[in-house]
C-alpha cells in the first residue's frame, strides 16, 4: 500500500476510534445516563420557556465545544479522548489554549444544559458527583501520566494554562 493510501486507512482508524470513545464516555455520561434515568426522555420542549430555550442553548454549546476538542485530539495529537488511546502529541491548540480540560467543561455545559432543560435537581447532583469525580481523576491520574509523558512541555503548559477557569492566554502556549 502507497505511503498516501496508508495516511488515509489511519486517519479513517482515527475518526472511527475517536467517534466510539465519544460514543462509550461523553456519550453515557452527559447523554445516556441523563436520558435513562434522569428524565431528559419525558422532556416535552416549550419553544416559549426561558428555561428550556437556555438548556437547549447550553446543550447545543456544549456539544459543538465537545467536539472541537475531539477534533483537535485527533487532528494535532493523533489520538482519542480515551485514557487507553490518547494523543502522542501534547495539544495546547483550540480550547487547550484556554483552559486544561475543555472536554470535561463541554460535558459539564451539556448536563447543566439538560438539568435546566427538564427542572431536575437530581440531575444537579449528578452532575455535581461527576464533576468532583472527574477532577478526582485529572488531578490523581491525567497530570501525572501528562507530566510523564510530555515532561517540561506539559509542566509550561499546566504554568501558564488553568485548569478549570478559562481564561485568554497572557502569553504564547509553550508547545
Amino acid at each position: 500500500m502507497s505511503a498516501p493510501g496508508r495516511a488515509a486507512r489511519s486517519s479513517l482508524w482515527l475518526a472511527v476510534r475517536s467517534l466510539l470513545w465519544t460514543i462509550l464516555l461523553p456519550g453515557l455520561f452527559g447523554g445516556f445516563l441523563p436520558w435513562r434515568y434522569f428524565g431528559l426522555s419525558h422532556v416535552v420542549i416549550d419553544s416559549s420557556s426561558p428555561r428550556h430555550l437556555l438548556g437547549l442553548a447550553a446543550i447545543g454549546i456544549g456539544v459543538v465545544l465537545l467536539g472541537a476538542c475531539i477534533w483537535e485530539f485527533a487532528r494535532r495529537g493523533r489520538g482519542t479522548l480515551a485514557p487507553v488511546d490518547p494523543p502522542t502529541e501534547l495539544v495546547v491548540q483550540g480550547l487547550y489554549r484556554y483552559v486544561r480540560n475543555p472536554m470535561y467543561l463541554s460535558v459539564t455545559v451539556i448536563v447543566l444544559g439538560e438539568a435546566l432543560l427538564i427542572g431536575s435537581r437530581a440531575l444537579l447532583v449528578y452532575w455535581a458527583v461527576w464533576f468532583v469525580a472527574i477532577n478526582l481523576f485529572v488531578i490523581g491520574y491525567e497530570e501525572p501520566t501528562l507530566h510523564r509523558r510530555f515532561g517540561p512541555a506539559y509542566e509550561r503548559y499546566r504554568g501558564t494554562v488553568r485548569r478549570w477557569l478559562p481564561r485568554p492566554p497572557s502569553r504564547a502556549i509553550p508547545g
